[in-house]
């Protein structure tokens, strides 16, 4: 193909709007069982609808639709949803979005509804379902709004014969007393439940405890002189606890500064099963999701990275993590597990997310994998995918800024000789969200005309450790906007992006980020490199980076001839110690704000 010189910007594409406004199939929460792999489908040419689809055992790529229209899977508990679905021997319960009822449906006829229907006094949403341990009930985190009065949750059990659509009281109250619940966990032998539970105005990033109350029919479990508090506090966040046998639990918790899985004991310390400065899950912003699961051979699959992710299988004992030969450098939206086999969800800068099963060898060997279902079944010439790079760069104020730069790419074209390319700075919501290196046609559009992106993790993001992502704690604003800075000035310092054609986008927290960048933060960049007088923001590829500072660091300078509305400071102190568990991790100062 002859290469044409046009200026950047202005490079012709097979990449159109109309591509971009297409958006692909969502895929999301993977579920395996006997009867195969099911999955959650948004699907954009039906409204958005939330369809629950399934891939038989047999092998093929036959997908079943198991929801028909105008059915929709999508509940609104946290309004940030969650898995909507829960598979059962002869069908699958459901939340349907009109209505927020409970609903379930063997795959003929019409779905028999299992909650009442809402009325002009109580509304009810239910999320984080699973099977009772008498297979009579689903026991799940249920959600009340009232007329004129406050939210409640509770984590409720629902009889699967139907008699709680019409009779409210057949419904049972498990647990209650905290703000907020996730992951109900009843264990083997069916006399204990486990749950996660935090209160406002904590986050569950922030701090959250688990706890487990035994089952012994007495009534709800509302009283914490009833409850064992196992692991968390104000400044811990534990996640996705999955009973080990009667006595003990695998959980998440992030007390060592990193989300890391630990065996919790009924009536011992937890212990560390495989420590590292490494993630193995991501904030609670949707009930349902779950990092790991365990094989039919005791090891646990999970997804564990810095940055970007892999595939692993970890064994409790030794402590040994394998990660698996794959070709995939995305897993996102859960693992599920039966016997050998894993499912999850991957994907990658040129392979669009896909619903894949690995089969995992009990003793060595490759895994097999299978790929079941793509959210896109066309894509553009690859040569006009952008190829990403990690970029590590350091701040104003010393701090490490962690990003993601997508150059153009364009086989028809290049860019006159002596000019560098536009880039735009792309900003995540969240706050605490986290971009990695996926396909995204959007970038594309803008990467294949010639105009460079770098997406940030600012100060804020998860992936990267606990002291990471409390940099913004009553810092944003400040710290996230500084970050964005430094992205778009290292890159004009370095010589591969023209700072005076320097953009910045975002949307939600992201949004604000950059509505505040350009307004408060960035100022006019000036000289002929396109650098700001007064300080600068360099590329560190491959030197030491110091460390993020506990607590926040310090206030990145100014833009000069720019004011910064800075909040009042709070005074550093020692690092508190969880009271009241068996925790002994200590973590930062904390400083109350909402996302």
């Amino acid at each position: 193909m002859a290469t044409e010189t046009a200026p950047y910007g202005e490079w012709h594409s097979p990449i159109d709007g109309a591509d971009v406004a297409r958006k692909q199939v969502g895929l999301a929460f993977p579920v395996i069982d006997a009867a195969g792999v099911w999955w959650q489908e948004s699907r954009p040419e039906e409204g958005g609808r939330i369809a629950v689809v399934r891939q038989g055992p047999d092998g093929t790529r036959t997908k079943h639709e198991l929801l028909p229209m105008p059915w929709n899977a999508r509940t609104r508990v946290h309004e940030y949803g969650g898995k909507s679905y829960l598979p059962l021997p002869d069908g699958f319960v459901f939340a349907n979005f009109a209505d927020q009822r409970l609903y379930r449906y063997a795959g003929s006829g019409a779905p028999e509804p299992l909650t009442p229907a809402p009325d002009e006094e109580t509304a009810d949403r239910f999320a984080d379902f699973v099977v009772s341990p008498g297979g009579d009930e689903v026991w799940c985190v249920r959600e009340r709004h009232g007329a004129g009065a406050r939210i409640t949750r509770a984590i409720v059990a629902v009889p699967l014969d139907g008699s709680g659509a019409d009779d409210p009281a057949a419904i049972r109250v498990l647990v209650s007393g905290s703000d907020f619940y996730a992951y109900p966990a009843p264990s083997p032998d069916g006399t204990r439940l486990a749950w996660i539970c935090w209160d406002h105005p904590r986050m569950p990033w922030d701090g959250t405890e688990l706890r487990v109350a035994a089952l012994d029919g007495a009534g709800p479990a509302s009283d914490k002189a009833q409850q064992q508090l196992l692991m968390g506090c104000e400044t811990e966040s534990v996640l996705a606890p999955v009973w080990r046998d009667d006595r003990s639990l695998y959980v998440i918790s992030d007390r060592s500064g990193w989300w890391n899985l630990y065996v919790a004991d009924l009536l011992a310390f937890p212990r560390a099963l495989c420590p590292r400065d490494e993630e193995f899950a991501g904030p609670l912003w949707q009930l349902g999701l779950r990092p790991y699961a365990v094989l039919g051979d005791g090891r646990l699959a999970v997804a564990h990275g810095t940055g970007e992710t892999r595939l692993g299988v970890l064994d409790p004992d030794s402590g040994r993590l394998t990660d698996l030969d794959l070709s995939y450098q995305v897993f996102v939206s859960g693992v599920s597990a039966a016997g050998q086999t894993i499912a999850t969800i991957a994907g990658g800068p040129a392979v669009p997310t896909t619903v894949i099963s690995v089969e995992v060898p009990s003793s060595g060997g490759n895994p097999q994998v299978r790929e079941l279902s793509r959210s896109a079944d066309s894509l553009p010439d690859p040569a006009y995918l952008p190829v990403p790079r990690a970029a590590r760069l350091t701040g104003p104020s010393g701090s490490v800024v962690h990003a993601i730069v997508y150059p153009p790419a364009n086989p028809a074209f290049r860019g006159p000789e002596g000019e560098r390319p536009p880039y735009i700075v792309w900003v995540h919501g969240g706050p605490t969200s986290q971009v990695v290196p996926r396909l995204d046609l959007e970038k594309a559009y803008f990467t294949s005309r010639g105009i460079g992106i770098i997406d940030v993790n600012y100060g804020g993001s998860s992936g990267y450790g606990r002291a990471y992502r409390e940099r913004l704690r009553g810092q944003w604003g400040i710290v996230d906007v500084a970050d964005a800075m430094t992205a778009a000035l290292a890159l004009a310092e370095a010589g591969e992006a023209d700072g005076k054609r320097l953009g910045i986008r975002g949307g939600s927290a992201g949004g604000w980020t950059a509505l505040a960048a350009v307004t408060s933060g960035v100022g006019v960049l000036g000289g002929p490199n396109g650098s700001r007088e007064g300080g600068s923001a360099s590329s560190s590829p491959g030197g030491p980076i110091p460390p993020d500072p506990p607590g926040g660091g310090t206030t990145p300078p100014s833009p000069p001839g720019t004011t910064v509305c800075s909040p009042r400071r709070r005074p550093t102190s020692a690092w508190p110690t969880c009271v009241g568990s068996r925790s002994t991790r200590t973590t930062s100062s904390r400083a109350t704000w909402t996302g």
